[in-house]
């Protein structure tokens, strides 16, 4: 019998597509839980009740369209992620990356610790979406 430090574990390399479609999925548990969590704070049930939405202020038809939009397009680039051709990915993961790590970036202020260090992993993520899709690997062109 061979002990554990002879035992190789079969590696696999996991597509840049899929590597971004799970950050994308991480980013999103990380709202998830960090928009259910804040509940938990004093007066946001209360501000709820009477419809304020944070520092977005009275929750309005616009404001609350604008906010289903923010929040659908990193759900939706789980999906996109890995469906789309590599090159229109690529781009649009940049693009997106870098624009959700700067809104994230803008909710940092004021907010309680537990909140500001999701949205450091956030960040995190964020940056590690645009590393991944500036790195997409080539193919060298076939002859």
């Amino acid at each position: 019998m061979k002990n554990s430090a002879q035992i190789k574990l079969a590696e696999f390399s996991t597509p840049t597509n899929i590597k971004l479609s799970l950050l994308w999925a991480s980013v999103m548990f990380l709202y998830i839980y960090n928009d259910y969590f804040s509940m938990y704070t004093h007066g946001t049930i209360d501000n709820i009740a009477k419809g304020r939405l944070g520092p977005l202020g009275q929750a309005t038809e616009p404001v609350l369209a604008g906010v289903a939009l923010m929040l659908a397009i990193p759900a939706l680039m789980i999906f996109l992620s890995a469906s789309l051709r590599p090159l229109l990915s690529r781009w649009l993961n940049v693009a997106l990356g870098l624009a959700y790590t700067g809104i994230e970036g803008l909710t940092l202020s004021g907010a309680p610790l537990f909140y500001r260090i999701v949205v450091v992993l956030e960040i995190a993520l964020t940056v590690l979406i645009v590393w991944h899709a500036l790195r997409w690997p080539k193919h060298a062109p076939s002859e």
